[in-house]
C-alpha cells in the first residue's frame, strides 16, 4: 500500500496576500481557487516539480496563521533558488553549507517558515 503525501495546509491570515506571495514571488503553480461556501475558499498551490501541494488555510484547521514551521522543498541549486527568491522580493537567508546539504530559508508574510535544500552527496 502506498501512502503519498499530497497536500499540506499552510495557515494564513489573508488568502489573497498569501496566494500572491506564493505564486508571484516564490513561483508556485496555482492549481485551484474555489469558493466552496461563504466560510471556505480552497486555494491549492504546487511548488514547481513537486508531487505535493499546499492548501492555503484560513479556516480548514485550527492552526493559527503563521504557525507552520520548517516546510522543506528540495532544489538542484540552492544559490539559484535563493537568487530567484531575492529577485522576486522574498527575504531569503544567505545559503548555508551544512553536512546534510546547502540551505536557504524564508518565511511567508504570516511567518510560516520554509527550508530550501540542495542535497549534497558526501565527498
Amino acid at each position: 500500500m502506498d501512502f503519498r503525501l499530497e497536500l499540506v495546509p499552510v495557515p494564513v491570515s489573508d488568502i489573497d496576500r498569501a496566494k500572491a506571495f506564493y505564486v508571484d514571488q516564490v513561483g508556485f503553480h496555482p492549481d485551484h481557487d474555489h469558493r466552496v461556501s461563504d466560510d471556505l475558499r480552497f486555494v491549492q498551490l504546487t511548488p514547481p516539480g513537486s508531487a505535493c501541494s499546499v492548501v492555503l488555510d484560513l479556516n480548514l484547521t485550527d492552526m493559527p496563521a503563521g504557525s507552520q514551521r520548517a516546510l522543506q522543498v528540495v532544489v538542484d541549486d540552492a544559490d539559484a533558488a535563493r537568487a530567484h527568491l531575492v529577485e522576486h522580493g522574498v527575504e531569503a537567508s544567505p545559503v548555508e553549507d551544512l553536512p546534510w546539504g546547502r540551505f536557504t530559508f524564508f518565511a511567508d508574510p504570516d511567518g510560516n517558515t520554509w527550508s530550501v535544500q540542495q542535497i549534497v552527496s558526501p565527498g
